[in-house]
């Protein structure tokens, strides 16, 4: 039988505990939910080109206005508030999840493993991150989201790696994990079922970092031009807007909505990060 639903609870309980949490918590699901209803309840068509009447400002036909390609700005808001997230999401997944893989092989099996895992992680981390992902977006014929998730995700596992190899160091030498030893528990299986399960709070933690981090790099490649240029983003947004001089013919309208939209996905994701910071460090100090 699961014990989810017991856990439900509890995990709730820990959550209230952190008022930043919840605050960050609540505001992402508020973006989410955004992102997840606001196609039913706005004209997504109107985010093509030509749609609408270009350089409106914003009325009660057009809440936000249009811009000079005559997209809606909200339906264009509705359209690349998902696409964002969802590049963040990815990235931050899969650069976490191997961060987290060559971190816990790293610091249990140490020798050769740890130095060689180690060695190019330091490597990497030397170049200039940036510079790789313009290198890279650049020869790319054709930029996607899932693409650029991917690109980002490979510039975002050397961090969680170090990060994951000290943790894992410390909680090798616990009772818990000798106890398992000694019952025959071993190698990768002793890594994955007894080390792993306890990093959790921390790797939950260092998650949001990963997936603020990766929206970053993001947007910082949008901004160059190196995004999907045939998909909406926030990013690509601000890109069109600063492409056509929107602050310089004072369209306000058209690049102020993408810029607040990310304000508050950071902010979102500051609180949360911060939250569970709390959390976990105070777990720590009662498990120590």
């Amino acid at each position: 039988m699961s014990h989810a639903p017991a856990r439900l609870p509890r995990i709730l309980r820990l959550v209230g505990k952190e008022p930043l949490l919840t605050a960050g918590v609540g505001l992402l699901v508020l973006i989410a939910l955004f992102a997840m209803l606001g196609p039913l309840v706005v004209n997504v068509d109107l985010a093509q080109i030509g749609a609408a009447m270009p350089r409106q400002r914003p009325s009660a036909q057009y809440l936000l206005g249009t811009d000079v390609q005559g997209r809606d700005i909200l339906a264009a808001l509705v359209l690349a508030t998902p696409q964002t997230l969802k590049i963040g999401f990815f990235a931050g997944v899969m650069g976490l999840g191997l961060g987290t893989t060559l971190g816990l092989l790293a610091g249990y099996f140490r020798g050769w493993t740890d130095t060689v895992i180690r060695t190019i992680a330091d490597v990497m981390m030397t170049i200039p991150g940036i510079a790789v992902l313009v290198l890279v977006a650049t020869n790319v014929r054709s930029m996607t989201v899932a693409l650029m998730a991917v690109i980002v995700a490979g510039l975002a596992w050397m961090y969680p790696t170090r990060t994951i190899r000290a943790q894992t160091l410390s909680m090798r030498e616990r009772p818990y994990v000798d106890i398992a030893r000694l019952n025959g528990v071993g190698g990768v299986r002793l890594v994955f079922t007894e080390i792993f399960p306890n990093l959790l709070p921390y790797i939950a933690a260092s998650f949001v970092t990963a997936v603020s981090s990766a929206m970053l790099a993001t947007i910082g490649l949008e901004a160059l031009g190196l995004g999907p240029q045939n998909e909406l983003t926030l990013g690509m947004m601000i890109f069109w807007a600063q492409y056509y001089g929107a602050i310089l013919r004072n369209l306000w309208w058209w690049w102020v909505p993408p810029v607040a939209m990310m304000a508050l996905i950071f902010i979102g994701l500051l609180m949360t990060s911060t939250g569970m910071d709390r959390l976990v460090n105070r777990r720590l100090r009662v498990e120590s």
